[in-house]
């Protein structure tokens, strides 16, 4: 039984090139914010300007532990709803390919 789970880097263009990254401290991180897993994949999927702003932050703290999710939130502020929905397709895409499959 193998558990072929890797961390990939999702480049993403805000204040400056980043990369998105949810591995096991992003995801610790969203369940310390939403309780569980499962209402924090939830909460992305509304698509909520609020849940998009901490997933985010989730997928970068790894490049500066500081962050905020108000600096995240800063990095977009006054982006059109195109750039929005771009980061939380970017969101899914990461968690497609960073989260183990369930029937495994």
């Amino acid at each position: 039984m193998s558990n072929n789970i890797r961390v990939v880097k999702l480049p993403v263009n805000l204040d400056k090139p980043r990369n998105l990254i949810y591995d096991l401290n992003a995801m610790i991180e969203l369940e310390e914010k939403y309780g569980t897993q499962r209402k924090a994949i939830e909460a992305i999927t509304s698509k909520k300007l609020k849940a998009i702003r901490t997933w985010l932050w989730a997928g970068l703290v790894h490049e500066d532990e500081f962050l905020t999710e108000k600096q995240v939130g800063s990095m977009l502020s006054g982006a059109d709803p195109e750039v929005l929905l771009d980061m939380v397709n970017k969101i899914m895409e990461a968690l497609s390919v960073n989260l183990p499959d369930p029937k495994n």
